[in-house]
């Protein structure tokens, strides 16, 4: 009797753990990385944005070089460099958001997170990436504001430079 007793709790627990399920194997673990792959693929679309930024920069710091004692541009200037700060901060954030995910998803897997904590935490998760993605299409447009503000200004400026050399031919 004392066997089978044995052995039916053997069995019993056997059962209960086969039964249990991998918590990397559920769908929201699933959809969980997905999302996180997601949210890489973003952030590579925002730093490789933000390197055309710095780039656009220097450009346009270089183009200020043949401008004269033109104040306009230098506040320019000194915004864009704000805006490329802002964008720097908003990168090195959205980077710490995605180091956290990616150790959501271990501690989900590892089952040291239940789902329910683990739902939780990747909602919070999946808002915060939002408001960044918002934050970053407002400066990538204020990139693009400011940008094509200091090419009208340095266009007038080749214009204005153009007719005052024509006036002196005359």
């Amino acid at each position: 009797m004392k066997t089978l007793s044995k052995l039916t709790f053997i069995a019993v627990l056997s059962v209960f753990f086969s039964c249990k399920q991998n918590p990397a194997e559920t769908p929201e673990h699933k959809a969980m990385v997905e999302e996180h792959k997601e949210m890489e693929a973003s952030h590579e679309a925002m730093a490789t944005e933000h390197n055309t930024m710095k780039d656009d920069h220097q450009q346009m710091v270089d183009a200020h070089k043949a401008i004269e004692n033109d104040s306009i541009h230098l506040v320019i200037e000194k915004n864009h460099l704000v805006l490329l700060a802002k964008h720097s901060e908003l990168i090195a954030a959205h980077k710490a958001l995605i180091e956290k995910h990616a150790e959501l998803e271990t501690k989900h897997a590892s089952g040291e997170f239940t789902l329910e904590q683990m739902t939780a935490e990747h909602e919070s998760m999946k808002t915060e990436h939002a408001n960044m993605e918002k934050e970053h299409q407002g400066i990538a447009a204020e990139h693009k504001r400011i940008t094509e503000e200091d090419k009208k200004l340095i266009k007038e400026d080749q214009e204005k430079a153009t007719e005052e050399e024509n006036s002196e031919k005359k």
